[in-house]
C-alpha cells in the first residue's frame, strides 16, 4: 500500500520532499521496495488523490469546480470590498485637477454624494469580478495541470516560473472576455457624474448609446492590464511561498498546521500583490480613461496621459492591490482547506533528475 502510493507521489512535479526521500526503503539509490511493485506511473492529476484524505482528485472536474467556486468568493468578495478605495483611484485616473490625492478624492467624493456615494459600482464590481475569479482560479489550476502533463515531471520542476506564467496568462485571456461587460459599466458609473447610479440603468443606456462594443471596447487594455498582473500575482505568489517555506519558516509545510500555512499564504499574496499593482497601473489608467469617454481609442488615451499621467492614483492602487491579493489568495486557500481539496506542498526537484545531477548518494 504504502509502495503504491510513494509511486503515484513521485509521479507528480509538485511533490513533497518527505514522500521521496525520508522512507529510506524507498528512496535510496541502492535500495529497492520491500513491498510488491506498485502501479505503473500515471499523470500528476492522480497524485494529490492518493491521501485519502481528500474529497476529490487532483486535476478532477470536481477539483476544478470548487477552485473556480473558490476564485467567485476569492475575487467578488474582495474587490466589492474596496469599492470606495477603486471608485477615489478612478476618480483620480480620469480628472485629476478634480480629485488631487487619495484622502482628497474621499473628502471631495464624500461632500458631493455622501457617504452612499462612495459604494456606487458596487453591483458590477461583484457580477463583474465573480465570474472573473471562476475563469482566473479555475483555469489557471486546468493550464497548469495542462501545460505541467505536457512538460514532463523533470522539466516541468526545471521550468516552473514560466509555467506558472504560461497557466495565468491562459486563464486571464478568459478571464477578462468575462469581466469586461461589468467593469466597463463600473468605471461609467463611478466617473461619470449623472450618467446613472445603478446596474439596470447604465447597462441599458450604455447598449442603446453604442452597441455591445460599448462593453467590450475595453476588452484589450483590460488585457495589457490583467494579463500582467495576472502573470505577475500567480508566478510571484508561487515562487514567494516556495522562498519563504526554504528560508523563513522554520519547519517543512507537511509539520505546519493550517492556519500556519494560511498566513504563509497571506504573506505571500501581500508581496505579489505589491508588484502586480506595479506591473499593471499604467493599463489600469488607461482602461478607467478609455472607460468614461466615448470614441477614444487606446493609443490616443496614452498618448494624451503622457508618462506622468499613467502613474497617478499608484499609491491607492498599492494598498489596494497589496490587500486585495493577500485576501483573495487566503480566501482561495481556505476555500481548499474548507472542502479539503489537494494542495501540493512547494515544488521539489524530482528524483529523477537529483539521479541525473549526481545529487544523490
Amino acid at each position: 500500500m504504502y509502495s503504491s502510493v510513494v509511486h503515484l507521489a513521485r509521479a507528480n512535479p509538485f511533490n513533497a520532499p518527505h514522500l521521496q526521500l525520508v522512507h529510506d526503503g524507498l528512496s535510496g539509490p541502492n535500495s529497492s521496495p520491500t513491498g510488491p511493485p506498485g502501479p505503473p506511473r500515471r499523470s500528476r492529476n492522480l497524485a494529490a488523490a492518493a491521501v485519502e484524505e481528500y474529497s476529490c482528485e487532483y486535476g478532477s472536474m470536481k477539483f476544478y469546480a470548487l477552485c473556480g467556486f473558490g476564485g467567485v468568493l476569492s475575487c467578488g468578495l474582495t474587490h466589492t470590498a474596496v469599492v470606495p478605495l477603486d471608485l477615489v483611484k478612478c476618480r483620480m485616473q480620469v480628472d485629476p485637477q478634480k480629485y488631487k490625492g487619495i484622502f482628497n478624492g474621499f473628502s471631495v467624493t464624500l461632500k458631493e454624494d455622501g457617504v452612499r456615494g462612495l459604494a456606487k459600482g458596487w453591483a458590477p464590481t461583484f457580477i463583474g469580478y465573480s465570474m472573473q475569479g471562476l475563469c482566473k482560479f479555475g483555469f489557471y489550476e486546468v493550464f497548469k495541470v495542462l501545460y505541467s502533463n505536457m512538460l514532463g515531471e523533470e522539466n516541468a520542476y526545471l521550468w516552473r516560473t514560466s509555467l506558472y506564467l504560461a497557466a495565468s496568462a491562459s486563464a486571464e485571456f478568459f478571464a477578462d472576455i468575462a469581466l469586461a461587460p461589468m467593469e466597463a459599466t463600473k468605471v461609467r458609473i463611478q466617473t461619470q457624474p449623472g450618467y446613472a447610479n445603478t446596474l439596470r440603468d447604465a447597462a441599458p443606456k450604455m447598449y442603446k448609446e453604442e452597441g455591445l462594443k460599448a462593453f467590450y471596447k475595453g476588452v484589450a487594455p483590460l488585457w495589457m492590464r490583467q494579463i500582467p498582473y495576472t502573470m505577475m500575482k500567480f508566478a510571484c505568489f508561487e515562487r514567494t511561498v516556495e522562498a519563504l517555506y526554504k528560508f523563513v519558516v522554520p519547519k517543512p509545510r507537511s509539520e505546519c498546521t493550517k492556519a500556519e500555512q494560511l498566513v504563509v499564504t497571506f504573506v505571500a499574496g501581500y508581496i505579489a500583490g505589491v508588484f502586480c499593482a506595479i506591473v499593471s497601473h499604467p493599463a489600469d489608467s488607461v482602461v478607467s480613461v478609455l472607460n468614461k469617454e466615448k470614441g477614444s481609442s487606446a493609443s490616443q488615451v496614452l498618448q494624451r496621459l503622457g508618462f506622468k499621467g499613467v502613474w497617478k492614483g499608484l499609491f491607492a492602487r498599492i494598498i489596494m492591490i497589496g490587500t486585495l491579493t493577500a485576501l483573495q489568495w487566503f480566501i482561495y486557500d481556505s476555500v481548499k482547506v474548507y472542502f479539503r481539496l489537494p494542495r501540493p506542498p512547494p515544488p521539489e526537484m524530482p528524483e529523477s533528475l537529483k539521479k541525473k545531477l549526481g545529487l544523490t548518494q
